[in-house]
Order: structure tokens, then sequence, then C-alpha cells
């Protein structure tokens, strides 16, 4: 039994929201349209539809569970509970890893919006500045995050009356591309709005768990998919041809060719905003199962360190800080964050199979929508290119094998 010490429960269901929409909402949103609708076409609201589906199938997996076992980790938490203890391990070590790797691309991604010359130095002050904001307290994170929410869903909305007042030039259906595209759209547009996890993994730190939690994941959830679906939808009516499958800013370039153009630096503000906004949810979410992770001893101890005036997992916070800032200095981290998605959806198909196996379960989450999200993960996995379900293995398999020496050693 765990005798760390617990982190404090300051969170209600407006404060977790917000985390779970400002993950879901980060640069993915500025970005995600354009190889979306290089690989549907005129099928990428399909997609959409197809990846809201996948994600209700998550987030309710998620929202139960967590309802349950209240504590830091997520899935890692619930995988060892009802599964056992490797497929939490499996789950924490592909959340941790991946989500690294994927805060690294998002403070690079925010040093390329806001300074192109100097993008490395930059990205790390970001770091380095909303590592400090969370040792503040999840109080200070949570207000942090709804003000730039704020600002992103300001700049969405000036997109979308961009799309709509146009001009809409001749030929405005997307690519020509077939049906076959469609699921592997659907797999990019799962991973841009799929942080409602991160409302999970800050499970010990919400107030009235039971009630919170399955509200802000549903309401999060929701309000990202009524926002990708208008998008993709006001999209394919205004740019023209390809145009939306060649460009890389495609928000910024439904705001270039409308009346409203001269808004262009607002998007950008506003993309450079999504990226803090996420980043600082993706740290904080990486900091909560790598403190779980090191409480059952899966991690190095001292990473389950809680303190400070704030009651802050700190340890964990600066070492998930101090790699990020490595990753960017060493690795091409574009590169590296490719192999992530694979891991996300293994962390979701483990939801799926932990959910399976609750004796009860609530109306809006029946037991064979688990089997079907248990399902539809493990297939949108097995569709990604193949460099990134090896990479992603070769991790996991890495992390399994140091975890039985380790074992082996304390005997």
């Amino acid at each position: 039994m765990s005798t760390h010490r617990p982190l404090q429960r300051r969170l209600g269901v407006f404060d977790a929201t917000s985390i779970g929409l400002g993950s879901m909402l980060g640069a993915g949103v500025f970005v995600v349209f354009a190889p979306a609708s290089a690989l549907a076409g005129d099928f990428l609201v399909l997609s959409v539809l197809i990846a809201g589906a996948v994600a209700y199938c998550n987030a309710v997996a998620s929202a139960e569970l967590a309802a349950r076992y209240p504590a830091s980790g997520g899935t890692y938490v619930y995988g060892r509970k009802r599964l056992g203890e490797w497929p939490g391990f499996l789950a924490g070590w592909g959340f941790v890893t991946g989500k690294t790797a994927s805060c690294a691309a998002m403070a690079l991604t925010f040093g390329h919006y806001v300074a192109p010359d100097y993008p490395v130095p930059v990205a790390i002050a970001a770091v380095v500045a909303l590592t400090a904001v969370n040792l503040m307290g999840i109080t200070r994170t949570a207000l942090l995050t709804r003000i730039l929410l704020c600002a992103v869903l300001a700049t969405l909305i000036f997109v979308a009356a961009a799309a709509l007042v146009g001009p809409h030039p001749e030929g405005t259906a997307g690519t020509v591309a077939g049906a076959g595209g469609v699921l592997p759209a659907a797999g990019l547009m799962f991973f841009a709005f799929a942080g409602y996890a991160r409302i999970a993994t800050l499970g010990e730190e919400v107030k009235d768990p039971a009630r919170t939690i399955p509200r802000a994941i549903l309401a999060a959830l929701g309000g990202a998919f009524v926002i990708y679906l208008a998008l993709a939808l006001l999209l394919l009516n205004h740019l023209p041809g390809g145009r939306l499958a060649a460009t890389a800013t495609p928000l910024l370039e439904a705001v270039v060719h409308s009346r409203l153009s001269a808004g262009a630096p607002l998007v950008q503000a506003g993309a450079a905003a999504a990226c803090l906004g996420a980043l600082l949810a993706l740290i904080t979410g990486v900091g909560r199962t790598a403190l779980a992770m090191a409480r059952e001893r899966d991690l190095p101890g001292p990473l389950a360190a809680v303190g400070g005036r704030h009651t802050v997992p700190y340890v964990a916070e600066l070492t998930v800080a101090a790699v990020v800032v490595v990753l960017l200095l060493t690795t091409d981290v574009m590169t590296v964050v490719g192999f992530s998605s694979f891991g996300v959806l293994i962390y979701y198909a483990v939801a799926n199979a932990a959910a399976f196996t609750l004796p009860e379960h609530p109306g809006y989450a029946p037991k064979w929508l688990n089997a079907g999200g248990f399902c539809s993960c493990l297939l949108l996995a097995f569709t990604l290119p193949s460099a990134s379900v090896l990479g992603m293995a070769l991790v996991l398999a890495a992390g399994a094998v140091g975890r039985i020496l380790v074992f082996r050693l304390r005997r």
C-alpha cells in the first residue's frame, strides 16, 4: 500500500473541462485538416465523424474508470487495477515516453510560430516558463489554461467567420482521394483531439471525482467535436481544389483567402496560444503519470515526491521538463514524435479493456461500447505508417526489458 503524500483536490468541473478542452485545441487544430484532407479528400467530414466516435468510446471508458479510481496516473492506474501490472505498465510507459516527445514537438512548434529564426531557444524558454507555472500549483495551471483557451476560441471563431464570408472560388471541393484514405485520416483527427485523458490523469486533484470527471470529460470532448466538425465543413466549402490539402497552415490559408485577410496575424497569435495551452496540459499530465508509476516503483522512486506550498509532484515535473529540453537540444523532435501516435492508441486500448471488466456500467457507457473502443483503437493503430508502429513497439519492448531487469536486481 502506497504511503506517499497525496495531492490536493482543488479542481471543479469548469477547471477540469478547461484543461481537457485546452489539450484538444492545441496546435493540432491549426494543422491537422491539411494532411487529413490529402488522405480523405471529399470524405474529410466522414473521417471527423469516425474519429469522434472512437474518441467517445475512449472518453466514456476513461470517465467511468476515473470516477471509480480517482488517482493520478490515468490508464496506468486503471490497467494495473483491472488487468494487472503489465497492461498498466505498457499504457503508462507508452504515455510517458510518447507524450514527452509530444511536449518537445509542441514547444518547437511554438518556437517556429513566434521566432522562426530562433525556434529552439524560444521552445526551451516556453518549457521552463510553463513548468514554473505548474510548480505554482494546479489552480494556477487551470487559470493559465483558461486564459490561453479563450484566445484560441476567439481565433477559431474568427477563422470560421472568414470562411463564411468568403469569397468562395469556383471548384471548392476537396482533393479527389479515395475512401481508402478515410481511416488513416480519422487516425490523424483522433490524435488531434484526444486530450481528454489529461482530465483522467489529474483524478487525484479533482473535487467530487465521481461527479466531476465524467462531466468534464464528456463536456470537453463534445465541445472539441463540434468545433472540429464545423471547421471541416467550413474549410471544405471555402478553400478551392487541392489548396486545403497542399497548405501547411490551413486555418491561416482560410483567412488569407478571405475578405478578412488583414486578420492573419491574429491566427498566428492564436496558434501560438494553442501550442502553449496544449504544452501546459501535456507537461501536467506526463508529470502526474510519472508520479503514479514511481509510486508503484515502475519508475525511480524519487519521482513520487510531492511537496512545496502548492502540493505538487515537483521532482516529476522538473524531470519531465529536463528531458524535454534535452530532446530539443539533441534530436530531430518532429521525427521522434511520430511514434507517439501508436503509443496513444495502445494507451486507450488498455483503458477500454479495463473498463470492460467493471461490474457495473453507467447508461452513457454500455459494456459493448468498451469492446468497440478497444477494437477501434487497434484498427487505427495498425493503419499507421509502419515506421511509427515499429518505433513505438521498440520503445515499449525496451521499457519491458528494463522493468524485468530492475525487478530481478531488487530480489
